[in-house]
């Protein structure tokens, strides 16, 4: 059964604008499904994961897009950048909308000629896993702010859970496949990804030498996720030096498997710690690389505050690249430890959220939000992300919010 993906509506805008449609996100979210599905005609497709067909691409450009003619569908076209001159100068020439539909797992190795080549050519959409809305079977086409607005249109449309339902969803992870997979191919299934991973994108497009060290390095990453990035801590970890962690978590990053939550600043106080954030995107790959191998270990294991925030800010990040929009999202902490967890920026007004893995938040949560009133910035509405069952105000304008609506 094909599961409706919020991004459908942005791919369907950016393709009758621009003559080059390119859809980056890590291995096995639905790149090629959800462009299948936005079809409106017959387009040859051609995947570069075959071996013949990288290739031709390679070795001859010009005759691979003789061969694959406009319009079409190009998989997994980091393999061979080669194809970018020849797809401008084709585009050049006949400037229909809609000619190459392109999928990238590896931004890393992608965005560099994609901007060199097809700068103002193409529109570029980024998709993670399932989000939380598309599991119900209800996208949602409005980005998560904590706002009043937002919120009215959630009541009557958000599918609540309950903690064990929540951790559950957490614990198994968005990855399409797993979507309607019975529980006892979990392992499995995030075993044969990560092999995939690293023998396809780690070995073959980046300078990874020690396919046991980075997956090591993986393993130490998902242990801090939601935590303060330390790469000296890191480093002695794994092993390797500071330097080779930095490379290293680019290419996670650039691959769409972490994201790096910067602190927010606007250089009013000095107090402010400048260190980012890290957070896997997908919660059951991190749940597999730290060995929580059931949803009821997980729910009363040490890190089950980390997972419960990595799952919320993963979903708010989602909510936006999946209308195609990139988040302005922060998190504030200062010398003190004094920290909001989240704050959106949206057109010159901040947005506090504080994630709590409880049902009955207090206004002692949200204490630190009025740190924010010393940066002259205007202040929207705040919430509390918690599991609480319904949306209830909490004090003035902020909100405690169920973890559903998000």
């Amino acid at each position: 059964m094909y599961i409706q993906r919020t991004l459908e509506q942005s791919i369907q805008q950016l393709a009758e604008f621009y003559p080059v449609l390119l859809i980056t996100g890590p291995r096995q979210v639905g790149k090629t499904t959800v462009l299948k599905n936005c079809e409106a005609e017959k387009r040859t497709y051609v995947s570069l994961d075959t071996l013949e067909n990288r290739d031709l691409a390679k070795r001859d450009p010009a005759l691979f897009l003789q061969r694959f003619p406009s319009p079409v569908l190009i998989d997994e076209i980091q393999y061979a950048p080669e194809l970018f001159p020849y797809i401008k100068a084709i585009v050049d020439e006949k400037g229909d909308s809609g000619m190459f539909w392109l999928t990238g797992s590896q931004q890393f190795h992608l965005m560099k000629n994609v901007s060199e080549s097809l700068a103002g050519r193409v529109g570029i959409l980024r998709l993670q896993g399932f989000s939380q809305s598309e599991k119900t079977l209800i996208p949602c086409s409005t980005p998560f702010l904590p706002t009043p607005e937002y919120i009215t249109g959630k009541e009557n449309t958000a599918i609540l859970q309950d903690l064990n339902s929540v951790f559950h969803t957490i614990w198994k992870g968005s990855y399409p496949k797993l979507f309607n997979a019975a529980d006892n191919l979990w392992e499995i299934y995030y075993e044969s990804y990560l092999q995939t991973y690293i023998e396809r994108d780690i070995k073959e497009l980046s300078s990874v030498n020690n396919e046991l060290d980075f997956l090591k390095f993986m393993r130490t990453l998902a242990a801090r996720t939601g935590q303060l990035l330390n790469y000296a801590d890191i480093a002695a970890d794994v092993g390797v030096s500071q330097p080779t962690i930095k490379s290293w978590l680019s290419i996670l990053s650039a691959s769409g498997l972490v994201y790096i939550l910067p602190p927010y600043s606007n250089n009013v106080t000095s107090r402010i710690v400048k260190t980012p954030k890290v957070y896997f995107m997908d919660t059951g790959l991190a749940c597999y690389l730290t060995g929580w191998k059931t949803p009821e270990t997980l729910e009363t294991g040490a890190m089950n505050g980390a997972f419960f925030e990595t799952y919320v800010v993963s979903e708010i990040i989602k909510s936006y690249w999946h209308n195609g929009k990139n988040p302005n999202i922060y998190f504030y902490r200062d010398k003190d430890k004094k920290e909001i967890d989240v704050i959106l920026e949206e057109n010159g007004t901040l947005y506090p959220i504080e994630i709590k893995k409880k049902s009955n938040p207090t206004p002692d949560d949200i204490k630190a939000f009025s740190l924010l009133n010393k940066f002259n910035t205007r202040i929207g509405a705040g919430g509390v992300i918690c599991m609480a069952q319904t949306h209830l105000p909490l004090i003035n304008n902020i909100t405690v919010i169920p973890v559903g609506y998000i």
